[in-house]
């Protein structure tokens, strides 16, 4: 992926070292909850369901648009950009010198990410409020509560900031076989999406509906909140690659690491079986098909993930 010399975000902060979410495993506090593993309401699904359907009027008055398809209609495209030379965070770099440049790193993808969105929301004559990045080390606390590095990368609707323990990426290349830079760049636009699901009121809606769902239900809607977020990914990825910043095998990253982290794939690797009522991100060919049909339509209207009768 091609990013050095590129625009870094002003919208991150650096806490690695004060000592003190989720991309995977979060835990949750009553009040404001993480995108992740939701909690059963023991009520019936038909009511949970039924009010989920209310996200299709917040994306009406949001970005008057068809509510069927919530976002629809909007392409994720701007204007080209200036490819710059070939770079990668390299493999090889250890301790600080590797830090410093995942940190430019992931601030440069940051940065896409806002002009992307801040693009495809201004089409819409609406102002888009950039989410805020923090940086931690080991624990970190947040509107959501308090998370460790094993909780992965997370974003928390209650203070509309994405948490990484950058440690992460050194997991996801080696614990679950998911390297390369585009990889990584999609775990961050899978949590940038997750904070515009916030604004467009999909995550209220969500976290109101699931207060009367049992565990399975809710479970099951969770998937369709995060192949959404991947599919919004996606669309970033289709941006990207407009700009003329990736280069040969980028795709092929990001669809590897969404094969990787899917529920049955992790399920397979930590247990040896799975478990289809538990999943809540989706399976790896759900993971892998929502976000490549953001990436080849760059239309947001494409990820409407919740009337899909396929999931």
């Amino acid at each position: 992926m091609r990013w050095k010399g590129r625009r870094q975000s002003s919208n991150v902060d650096d806490r690695r070292g004060s000592g003190g979410s989720g991309f995977r495993f979060p835990r949750r506090t009553a009040s404001s909850r993480r995108v992740r593993l939701p909690s059963g309401g023991g009520g019936k699904s038909g009511k949970g369901i039924l009010t989920l359907v209310v996200v299709a009027g917040v994306a009406w008055f949001v970005f008057g648009i068809n509510p069927l398809t919530l976002l629809g209609g909007l392409s994720g495209g701007s204007g080209g950009g200036i490819p710059f030379e070939q770079s990668r965070p390299t493999e090889q770099s250890t301790g600080t010198q590797r830090n410093d440049e995942m940190k430019a790193f992931i601030s440069t993808v940051l940065a896409e990410t806002e002009d992307i969105w801040n693009a495809v929301f201004a089409a819409s004559g609406r102002d888009y409020e950039e989410p805020r990045l923090q940086l931690f080390t080991g624990q970190v606390r947040s509107a959501c509560g308090f998370a460790s590095a094993a909780s992965g990368p997370f974003y928390c609707p209650g203070d509309k900031q994405i948490y990484i323990d950058l440690s992460f990426y050194d997991e996801l290349r080696k614990r679950f076989d998911a390297p390369g830079d585009f990889a990584q760049a999609y775990v961050l636009a899978h949590e940038v999406g997750h904070h515009v699901q916030n604004l467009v009121g999909v995550l209220p809606e969500f976290n109101k509906a699931r207060q009367s769902m049992s565990k399975t239900e809710a479970n099951a809607m969770s998937v369709r909140v995060e192949l959404q977020a991947d599919c919004f990914a996606g669309v970033w990825g289709f941006n990207a690659e407009k700009r003329g910043l990736l280069e040969k095998g980028d795709l092929e990253e990001a669809l590897n690491a969404a094969t990787q982290i899917g529920d049955d794939a992790i399920q397979k690797r930590t247990q040896g079986y799975v478990v289809p009522e538990s999943f809540n991100h989706g399976t790896s060919e759900q993971r892998q098909y929502w976000f490549r049909r953001g990436f080849e339509s760059g239309e947001t209207g494409q990820c409407d993930t919740f009337t899909d009768t396929r999931i």
